[in-house]
């Protein structure tokens, strides 16, 4: 017979399986469409970056928003030094107009925000009600879904939400658990997050491979992230292809896996929009330790006011963001 461990083990995986779906696209995102369905946010970094993130019109008329095609660019600032006691350099925070569930979003990223200070990503919440609504980093060196900083490698998938959330230990993803209280107010902020095992998912390395893709399946069960490499051969080609609708089901155990043993989703989880930034110094990437441990030499703050030739290469090149529901 069984135990009752091996037992919740299968039953799990076959409550996983039996979720993953398939979606129909409902929002293709592709260059210009970036100007007219998101906005361009001016608010203050909330990590207490030295950023300045601009409006829609300075960021086109001073080339940090780029958009033809199937290209999206967004910088920050690389000619101008700044004063100590002035704004924090000019920066761009852009966010879906469009809020979402249960859903699939797919982002095809060519290049992300590289070098020292930096602190991109490329994640879901609601600004204004979080931690309420949650968040999900999904490529950020943090549920952000992509995050990171400094170019340190590699990626962490973080998720955030506003009251008692936990998840276990051990789980079906071939990453790395590295945190498991989700909580907010009990975590620091740091998240339950997840370590991608790819070197190539974040930074110098991500952006000499030409990029990748990073997917979020989000439900009221459970949260998947997956990543593949432009170059990796078992990218699916529902994924690859921009296909009009995808089948989660095929695409093999996912880098990250946040259930809903001990965390209800459904609760801790708003409608949330999709938001690219590109922060610099700030809580995380600005912390002294942080900062040298990384290689980076000098103050952080000093580094952005003094040196914006050192951000010719932060930028995000974005080849689309599909929105699966």
């Amino acid at each position: 017979m069984w135990s009752s461990t091996t037992r919740a083990s299968v039953l799990s995986a076959l409550v996983l399986e039996a979720l993953a779906a398939t979606y129909n696209l409902n929002a293709n995102y592709v260059g210009t469409d970036f100007l007219s369905s998101w906005t361009h946010e001016t608010i203050s970094d909330p990590t207490g970056g030295r950023v300045n993130y601009v409006d829609q019109s300075t960021a086109l008329a001073d080339n940090l928003t780029y958009a033809s095609g199937n290209t999206l660019i967004m910088r920050t600032d690389d000619t101008t030094v700044l004063s100590s006691s002035g704004a924090g350099r000019n920066s761009v925070r852009l966010k879906s107009n469009a809020q979402y569930t249960t859903h699939v979003v797919v982002f095809d990223i060519r290049h992300m925000p590289q070098g020292c200070a930096t602190w991109p990503a490329a994640w879901e919440t609601n600004d204004d009600n979080w931690p309420s609504a949650g968040e999900v980093d999904i490529t950020i060196v943090r549920y952000r879904r992509l995050e990171g900083v400094n170019d340190v490698t590699p990626n962490t998938i973080s998720l955030h939400v506003g009251s008692t959330c936990s998840m276990p230990a051990s789980r079906a993803e071939t990453g790395t658990p590295v945190n498991n209280d989700c909580n907010v107010n009990t975590d620091g902020n740091s998240g339950c997050n997840v370590q991608n095992p790819s070197d190539n998912s974040y930074g110098t390395a991500f952006n000499s491979a030409g990029g990748g893709w990073y997917v979020m399946e989000r439900t009221t069960s459970y949260i998947n992230v997956w990543f593949w490499s432009r170059s990796d051969g078992s990218v699916p080609s529902d994924v690859s292809g921009a296909a009009n609708s995808v089948d989660t089901s095929s695409w093999g155990t996912p880098v990250a896996l946040f259930p809903d043993n001990s965390c209800n989703l459904a609760e801790v989880l708003a409608a949330n929009n999709i938001i690219f930034d590109l922060t610099l110094c700030g809580s995380w990437a600005g912390v002294d330790s942080v900062y040298s441990n990384a290689g980076c030499s000098g103050n952080c703050v000093d580094h952005v006011n003094n040196d914006p030739s050192a951000f010719t290469e932060a930028y995000w090149d974005v080849a689309g963001v599909r929105v699966y529901t």
